[in-house]
Formats: C-alpha cells, sequence, structure tokens
C-alpha cells in the first residue's frame, strides 16, 4: 500500500554507480557527493527516484543534465576533499547524501553553489541551516527523522519480543551524530524499562564482532543506526542477524527486502525522489534559501514473515494490519 509521501514546510544515504559524463559541454553539472561506496545489487531503486524526480521537473541525464558521483567508500575524512574537487569542478549543484558529514563538508567547500542535502536529524542542530521555512544561504534539503525514529522502532521491537529486556544498539562511530543517537537511545530505553547495550562498528570484522558482543551479552535484540555504512553492507548485517538468530528492526525497506526482520522509517525511494525534484528547481533558477527544509509526514512499516517464523517469532495481527508491506 503506497500511501506514503512527502511534504515541504513544517519541520540516507545511498549510493549509486557513476554516470557517464555528457558531451555537451553546455549541460549542468550536478555533483553527488556520498560518504558510501559503490551500491551492491539491489540498490539502484534510490538514484532511479532522484532521476525520476529529475525528469518530472524536465532533466534528463545525457541530454540536458550531467551527474557525476564522489564516493568516500566510508571514509568521512575524504569527504573534504571531494567537496572541494567538486568546487573546482564547477558544478552547477552539491547533492549531498550519506549522512550529515557529507553536507557539513559541502558547506565548508563552498557558499555559492547550491547544496541538496539529505539529514537523519535536526538540520539546524546539525548547523546546516539556521531556518526550516526559508533556510537562507546556499543549502536547503531534507531531514528524514533517524533518530528520533530510534524510540518508535524501539516500541516495534516491544511488540515482537515482548520478554525482551535488553536491547543493542549499534551505531557507527564516525558519524556526527553517533553520540547524539545512543544518548537519545539510553533516555528512551531507561524510560520504558530496557537495558541498552551501546555498540560501535565502521568497519566488516566490527560488524562482525558487534554480532557477536550482542549474543556474548545476551541482549535479547538490536537497532541498526541508519548510517549509511550500514546501509550499503545490509547483506552482511541481515545475514549476521539470521545467523545469530537475533530480531533485529532496521529503519529502511531495502533491508527487509534481503530478509531482514522488520523496517520503520520513511522511504528512500521518496526522499530522492523529492530531492529530485528540488534539483530541478534550483537549475531552473530557483534560489536554495527560499526553498524549504521538506520533513516526512508519514512512514513504511515493513514486517518479513518469512524471516519471524524462521525466528520462531508470532507477529500480532494488530502489528501486520498496520503494515505498509507483509513480505511473505
Amino acid at each position: 500500500m503506497k500511501r506514503r509521501t512527502f511534504i515541504a514546510g513544517l519541520g540516507g544515504a545511498a549510493a549509486w554507480p557513476v554516470v557517464a559524463r555528457a558531451q555537451q559541454p553546455t549541460m549542468p553539472v550536478i555533483g553527488f557527493l556520498s560518504s558510501a561506496s559503490n551500491a551492491p545489487p539491489g540498490l539502484e531503486q534510490t538514484p532511479k527516484g532522484f532521476r525520476a524526480g529529475l525528469n518530472e521537473a524536465g532533466y534528463f541525464v545525457g541530454r540536458n543534465v550531467t551527474i557525476e558521483v564522489f564516493l568516500a567508500n566510508g571514509r568521512y575524512d575524504r569527504l573534504p576533499a571531494l567537496a572541494d574537487e567538486m568546487v573546482r569542478r564547477q558544478v552547477r549543484l552539491i547533492v549531498a547524501a550519506g549522512g550529515v558529514a557529507s553536507a557539513r563538508a559541502a558547506k565548508a567547500a563552498t557558499a555559492k553553489i547550491p547544496i541538496l542535502f539529505i539529514a537523519g536529524f535536526d538540520p539546524v542542530e546539525l548547523g546546516l541551516v539556521p531556518r526550516i521555512n526559508r533556510p537562507g544561504g546556499n543549502a536547503t534539503g531534507l531531514s528524514i527523522y533517524t533518530t528520533e525514529l530510534l524510540a518508535k522502532r524501539l516500541q516495534l521491537m516491544r511488540e515482537v519480543v515482548p520478554h525482551a529486556s535488553m536491547i543493542a544498539l549499534l551505531v557507527n562511530p564516525l558519524s556526527a551524530v553517533a553520540g547524539v543517537e545512543t544518548d537519545h537511545m539510553e533516555t528512551v530505553a531507561r524510560s520504558k524499562g530496557f537495558r541498552l547495550l551501546a555498540l560501535q562498528a565502521s568497519d566488516q570484522s566490527e560488524v562482525e564482532r558487534a554480532f557477536a558482543s550482542t549474543v556474548r551479552d545476551r541482549a535479547d535484540a538490536l537497532l541498526i543506526s541508519a548510517d549509511p555504512f550500514f546501509t550499503i553492507r545490509r547483506d552482511q548485517i541481515v545475514a549476521l542477524a539470521a545467523r545469530h538468530g537475533l530480531p533485529v528492526v532496521y529503519p529502511w525497506k531495502e533491508y527487509t527486502e534481503v530478509g531482514g526482520l522488520m523496517s520503520y522509517g520513511p522511504s528512500l525511494t521518496m526522499a530522492y525522489h523529492e530531492i529530485g525534484l528540488y534539483a530541478g528547481r534550483i537549475l531552473k533558477g530557483a534560489d536554495p534559501g527560499e526553498l524549504p527544509v521538506q520533513f516526512p509526514t508519514t512512514f513504511e512499516l515493513v514486517v518479513n514473515l518469512k524471516t519471524a517464523k524462521a525466528l520462531g517469532l508470532t507477529i500480532p495481527e494488530t502489528l501486520l494490519a498496520t503494515a505498509d508491506e507483509v513480505i511473505q
């Protein structure tokens, strides 16, 4: 059921293959800056969402616009140099994807080139914009509430694992909001009577050790941060959850599509679609400082029944009735 939408007004990340440069030098160039690495198979819908937005705005890659992608491959320290390179190449517009670090790198590199960001936390508190409705300056974008939704995911986990007393949270220590997420989750968990096991991972081996720690310390379930480092490694994460027989709630539908138990969050495809529409408006002359930061108003709950059965879990009928998608 597709009733989820984004609106402008009150109130990622994913990577994609590099698009070949167009032969026409007069075409505007959109630069994509991301902390992520090349997308594994199955993540193509995110760039398609962006291109669909561009197409609706009248821009088609290779016809009247060019896209160049700059990927940090998980190395947050590389983002400033990549942003500087985009400025040297005089791109017309920067899309800062893959977390707040990308947006901050872009803002530090230029005060003139328009910047579109996707942030998982309050963009004002993060220093990306001074205001929501009329941001001013050269940046605007979307805030997708990834941190604030941790409490909702914890509530969903309680419905599926009612006996749970200890919950683990996995964050990327290199993320600018790792501390915020952990502090927020500690407060929420305490208020709901849970003990929290805080875990960190910033490379593949650390992800494996985090799962081992979750089992060793007898956590009953695990929540995964929305950091793009984990999103592009979702096959590994979902496989580890299955190997250890661990219930995990994820931030994006993309996890449940490859076997994850349950996800709750805004649509990444829709987020990039809205960014594509904004990019088209800016290419036509709109001032990014006059475009309000957008917020999601609704979210996707996806449940994988096959995974639930493999874990020996019974999903309440009331939860299934509210799910946007149930994977059999």
